[in-house]
């Protein structure tokens, strides 16, 4: 028996790196999958949807149940055929992992507005366009009086949450996931949804290209707990589809053996007078809030 016998999930950016390791961990645990990839490069650039194929057959090949499905996850009716395909294929679905994702990383005075739109596009809508279709499927059996178990995992990132030099589109984008994961989470229990979000740390395409961390990244001796691979993260995506899991609207950081809780925007220290401030009081007290200590990293 598996941990998600009889579970139906859509994983998006399947073909490769931490997409794939959650497809074939998935099905391995006894779902019914379907593989979503375009094939691109690690900048959006490019068109092979043989990535997508060749994870089925890896499934397929252990005995699992799964296909392929090439629509663009940031496309509105693209979004749509995706979630149809996987009821049109199992009956049902059941978990949705939102994965998909590109990298156009440069510092903010030389970014373009292409470098930018392309970014926000895929990562932000991307995960709305897929979501927004199955919240509908789900609200609708919800609606018939059938009892929904569901469960969306987002993907967000440390770049976003602590941020990152040089990824300004990169860290807004994941940003806005963990605020997109929160609010859905609020909005769609009443439907029995659960929605979280993972900022994983491992070795991808996006991480080996990524100034600074492509030596860091590397894989270590034979011997050794490789704390950068891939397959590290899917099991905390596994877990969080299961059909009993409790977490909903969390954003959880996960490396190698690691699993760390993030806490979204909190209040802090705080200032307060009965009346309106002046500016010369302000400069007076702001520092009282820290303001003029050196920023930390991330902040």
């Amino acid at each position: 028996m598996g941990a998600l016998d009889g579970r139906v999930a859509i994983i998006t950016g399947a073909g490769r790196g931490i997409g794939r390791e959650h497809a074939l961990l998935f099905a391995a645990e006894g779902a019914k999958v379907v593989v979503n990839d375009l094939g691109g490069a690690v900048d959006g650039s490019g068109d092979d949807r043989t990535a997508a194929e060749q994870v089925v057959a890896e499934i397929t090949a252990a005995g699992g149940e799964a296909i392929a499905n090439d629509d663009d996850v940031a496309d509105w009716a693209g979004g749509k055929r995706l979630i149809d395909s996987a009821v049109d294929a199992f009956g049902e679905l059941h978990v949705l992992v939102n994965n998909a994702g590109i990298l156009r990383d440069r510092v903010l005075v030389n970014m373009t507005e292409e470098d930018w739109d392309s970014v926000i596009h895929v990562h932000l809508k991307g995960h709305f366009v897929p979501t927004r279709h199955a919240a509908a499927y789900w609200r609708e059996q919800s609606k018939a009086g059938r009892e929904v178990k569901a469960a969306v995992i987002n993907t967000s990132s440390t770049s976003g949450l602590l941020g990152n030099p040089g990824q300004t589109n990169y860290g807004a984008a994941k940003a806005g996931l963990g605020a997109f994961t929160v609010i859905a989470a609020q909005e769609l229990i009443r439907y029995g949804v659960r929605v979280n979000a993972i900022a994983p740390a491992a070795r991808t395409r996006m991480t080996e290209s990524t100034p600074g961390l492509s030596d860091i990244v590397k894989a270590p001796g034979e011997d050794q707990f490789d704390v950068w691979n891939p397959a590290n993260i899917s099991p905390l995506v596994a877990y969080l589809a299961t059909e009993g899991c409790p977490a909903t609207g969390r954003v959880f950081f996960v490396q190698g053996g690691t699993v760390r809780t993030f806490t979204n925007w909190t209040m802090g220290d705080t200032i307060e007078k009965s009346d309106r401030w002046t500016v010369a009081e302000l400069q007076a007290e702001m520092p009282r809030l820290g303001v003029g200590d050196a920023p930390a990293r991330g902040t």
